[in-house]
């Protein structure tokens, strides 16, 4: 259909009395800005216009492109287009102009299209640095496909690339120009590698990381020059050194695209000014993604273009919605390293903010927490990091830390014990799966609830999953979810030792006070368990013991060199057996007496300890059942049984002390 007649076409269903909106910009909040108005008023028609010929496609996976290691296919396979009856897509045809007063804009054809409401999603563009030599042949930008495609082509002449920009994108471009062992230098002025994102820790794990990739990383020592007379033939840096190079590739971060705004008459400052309901100054017209500025902060990251989509949609629908600023987070795989910045990543003492870091033992991982009276306001990560999700949604919420937590994160980098806390299955419903696409673990249920039964209806339901894929494994194990859950392998026996140790523990709690006999005329005088000094040695002893060993076989959780020692249900099938036989030991050892003064505290901490772990062992046996009242105590006596551990080898060094003193 020609041009002018698609115009006619919508401009005469505005006149029928349907609401027309015209998006400008094709790239994934664009989309996701026509997903969503299609979705609040589908009697609306929706006009989305792109500068690209090319469909649209993942811009995330680019870099992956460059590197071989996707094919043209999977840039566009995962992008899921809005609806054709509700809206029409227009490529390659440019917005040059606005006309407010009329509520028209011209593409690049002459051609002109009415409004109701526009949203301008035009995003960003590369900031080429104002330094010598920027103009001359073999110098490149990384931003859209036709970028990639010049790439892709200059990588079979390049012998020496060097990349300027040491963010992400730098670093995945540096990466993606090492496919066919091209010598690759990467430039940045800062001190360390993504250094908005990361602390002096991260970024050096991050830069070993880099280095053994083969790049080259030249820090705080930026370039002066680029030199050459009719093409690049090098580079030179502030402190002099002279790098010789034939490419240069541009990663110096973006700039929004302002202009048509400006030329509108609408209010910019570093992007398109926008309120809370991400309106411009016109109130006709929106502004959402990398090229709107909200409260002075301009986004250069998806997720909060998908947030300011969802509003201004909302706003658009006329429903009564504000969004007031995002978490900016950075969860992506850098050389296939997992690398994450959320919330605030420097501390300042002027607010009582403190850092709080853990770097594990090989120097492959480091990950940093801030925290702000209390609170979790930020965290940072390189490498694996299997809380990760659960962190963000924690600092997302600003969710309380207590001691016992940081201690923990300095001993072995989680927040929370390893015993499933951090399963999609235990999130809460605000908690974002999918942080590419903002997808919350309560939109994921209620799509599962609407029938999706696999990872692809999901996505094409909710878009989880549709950028980098990485959630995919959160998705499959939310469908395993809604099946029946398997109970535990150690189950019966953790129920089974369960019951047998809350009976004791609650004997030794009651207490039992088993008499001593008022006769001498016995078969077996069982007072000697308590009259005589020796059995009542064997006995203490067998106890002390028998809780060392304990303490050994809790050791097999906290620390990774024993974790691959043997299945973990039959250590704690064998933790379970020896926490029976230790109470059987007390009661043998006390007569079911608590005692007074400090064993009376003594026999209190132990029977507490006892009564809480066999409560947590049988709320993990009924872990199965759902509805199982257990199952929601299980957490909480766990916590109660460690801290109830805690003033035992205090309390035992002053039994044995005083018992052998006097």
């Amino acid at each position: 259909m020609p041009a002018d007649d698609m115009a006619t076409d919508v401009v005469s269903c505005t006149r029928s009395g349907a609401r027309l909106r015209v998006v400008v910009g094709c790239g994934p909040v664009g989309l996701r800005m026509a997903h969503e108005l299609c979705a609040r008023d589908p009697s609306c028609r929706v006009v989305v216009y792109g500068d690209e010929l090319h469909a649209p496609y993942n811009r995330v996976k680019l870099s992956s492109w460059l590197a071989g290691e996707i094919g043209y296919d999977a840039l566009s396979t995962e992008v899921v287009l809005p609806p054709p009856e509700l809206c029409e897509l227009r490529l390659g045809r440019r917005i040059v102009a606005i006309d407010r007063a009329a509520r028209t804009v011209t593409d690049s054809t002459g051609a002109e299209q009415s409004y109701d409401r526009l949203v301008l999603a035009t995003g960003s563009r590369p900031r080429v640095p104002d330094t010598p030599g920027m103009k001359l042949p073999g110098v490149f930008t990384f931003r859209d496909f036709g970028d990639a495609q010049s790439l892709f082509a200059r990588q079979v002449r390049s012998r020496h690339t060097v990349v300027l920009g040491g963010g992400l994108l730098g670093i995945e471009t540096a990466r993606a120009m090492r496919r066919l062992n091209t010598d690759v230098t990467l430039i940045d002025h800062a001190e360390v590698l993504m250094s908005r994102q990361l602390d002096a820790a991260a970024a050096g794990v991050l830069r070993q990381h880099v280095e053994r990739a083969g790049i080259r990383v030249k820090l705080n020592d930026p370039v002066m020059e680029i030199c050459g007379d009719s093409r690049v033939s090098g580079v030179r840096l502030l402190g002099g050194e002279r790098i010789d190079c034939d490419t240069v590739v541009l990663a110096t971060g973006i700039v929004p695209h302002i202009e048509l705004a400006r030329s509108a008459g609408i209010a910019v400052g570093r992007g398109i000014r926008v309120d809370d309901a991400l309106r411009t100054s016109d109130p006709n017209v929106f502004a959402v993604g990398e090229c709107a500025e909200h409260r002075g902060i301009v986004y250069g990251l998806v997720a909060p273009g998908y947030e300011q989509a969802a509003v201004a949609a909302h706003v658009i629908a006329g429903g009564d919605a504000r969004y007031t600023g995002s978490v900016s987070t950075t969860r992506l795989k850098v050389l296939g390293i997992p690398v994450m910045s959320v919330g605030t990543v420097a501390a300042d003492p002027r607010d009582f903010s403190r850092q709080v870091r853990y770097r594990a033992g090989d120097g492959n991982s480091a990950r940093t927490l801030v925290t702000r009276r209390g609170r979790l306001v930020g965290a940072l990560g390189v490498g694996p990091w299997p809380q990760a999700r659960r962190v963000q949604e924690a600092v997302g919420a600003q969710r309380r830390i207590w001691p016992w937590q940081l201690w923990r994160f300095r001993r072995d980098g989680h927040l929370w014990s390893d015993d499933g806390a951090d399963s999609v299955l235990n999130w809460p419903p605000v908690a974002v799966v999918c942080n590419c696409t903002g997808v919350t673990r309560g939109q994921l249920d209620r799509a599962v609830a609407g029938g999706c039964r696999s990872v692809g209806e999901l996505a094409a339901c909710t878009g989880a999953s549709t950028v980098c894929g990485s959630c995919k494994p959160q998705l499959a194990e939310l469908l395993g979810g809604s099946a029946a859950l398997e109970p535990e392998r150690d189950a019966r026996v953790l129920w089974g030792g369960g019951f047998v140790a809350l009976i004791l523990a609650l004997l030794v709690w009651l207490p039992l006070d088993v008499p001593y006999p008022d006769t001498a005329q016995l078969t077996v005088h069982w007072d000697r368990l308590w009259r005589d000094s020796f059995y009542k040695q064997v006995s203490g002893f067998t106890l002390l013991g028998m809780a060392v060993v304990l303490a050994v076989l809790g050791l097999r959780k906290r620390l990774p060199v024993l974790r691959r020692l043997g299945d973990y249900s039959i250590w704690r099938a064998i933790h379970i057996v020896f926490g029976v036989a230790v109470l059987v030991a007390l009661v043998v050892h006390s007569g079911g007496r608590m005692g007074s003064n400090l064993n009376l505290w003594l026999s209190m901490s132990m029977a507490g300890a006892a009564v809480a772990g066999t409560l947590a062992s049988m709320g993990i046996a009924r872990s199965h059942e759902r509805a199982h009242p257990l199952r929601a105590w299980r957490r909480l006596a766990t916590w109660a049984h460690i801290l109830l551990l805690w003033p035992l080898p205090v309390l035992l060094g002053f039994h044995i002390l005083t018992s052998y003193w006097y």
